[in-house]
């Protein structure tokens, strides 16, 4: 994997084109078997898990409340998307981290840094080739996951794609992935430890969201609301759900502002930090 990317870091006229960047970092990513074997756990787990708990509303429904029923009658899409990226989403936090902590404990950032010593276009090259990545395979299950679950729970809470709301929020799906990709892979920059990343990102994701609820008040609410994973994927949800303090795209833009603060500093200890 070396020799590949100082090949494909071979100076243009002296520099480090961005597009060489671009291919080397697209070769650190694909050569490494954690990375394939991670992106088939996020098709396996979203769709498989999308599969079993539709099918499990389905059988059940007669068992629920009038009022489950319809708050899931009332936005299907938001339930069908929710049962699988729920945990197919802690394979892109991992792999986030590992993108760029893996480097940190190989000590393959070194060769990394020799090649691109400015630094920050090789952080540039890695968020795009990573973003990408995801966005396109989160896009891809995301739709996948919708017309299996739709088609399994027709007959009780029907939802079709051009329904209001609803392809905003199938592709919505594919776009939370891909920030929350960069989420992780800002934080494993950041830590530069791939145990440590792993564990503060899951933290972000599903430890601070219920103890923010625990918070008494309109404060606790408004801290929960704008909490990264929290606002993020309200981008998944066809209709905005009347206890939401932000709108899809509020809170997606939300979760965007708390990655790009992240990117930025990690680019900034990047530059300061030995490798």
């Amino acid at each position: 994997m070396t020799a590949a990317t100082s090949t494909a870091l071979a100076p243009a006229d002296g520099r480090n084109r961005f597009d060489r960047l671009l291919l080397a970092e697209w070769t650190k990513i694909r050569s490494v078997r954690s990375t394939i074997w991670s992106l088939i756990l996020l098709v396996v787990l979203s769709v498989g898990f999308t599969a079993l708990f539709t099918a499990l509303t389905a059988t059940g429904w007669d068992d629920f409340t009038e009022r489950d029923q319809a708050l899931i009658a009332g936005d299907p899409t938001s339930m069908i998307l929710g049962s699988g990226f729920m945990l197919g989403q802690l394979t892109v936090c991992v792999l986030g981290v590992m993108v760029i902590g893996s480097e940190y404990s190989t000590g393959m950032i070194r060769a990394s840094v020799l090649a691109a010593p400015r630094r920050l276009p090789m952080l540039a090259a890695k968020s795009v080739v990573f973003g990408v990545l995801v966005l396109v395979l989160g896009v891809l299950v995301s739709f996948a996951s919708f017309y299996l679950g739709a088609a399994i729970i027709n007959e009780k809470a029907p939802v079709s794609i051009g329904d209001p709301g609803v392809l905003r929020a199938v592709v919505g799906g594919g776009l939370y992935i891909a920030v929350l990709g960069l989420f992780a892979l800002a934080i494993g920059s950041i830590v530069r430890h791939t145990a440590a990343g792993i564990t503060g990102v899951i933290g972000f994701v599903l430890v601070l969201a219920p103890l923010a609820q625990l918070i008494p008040g309109r404060a606790g609410d408004y801290i929960h609301a704008y909490l990264p994973s929290e606002a993020g994927h309200l981008i998944a949800q066809a209709k905005q759900a009347p206890n939401d303090l932000l709108t899809p795209w509020q809170g997606y833009g939300v979760f965007c502002l708390w990655t790009a603060a992240l990117l930025l500093v990690a680019a900034f200890l990047l530059k300061r930090r030995d490798a």
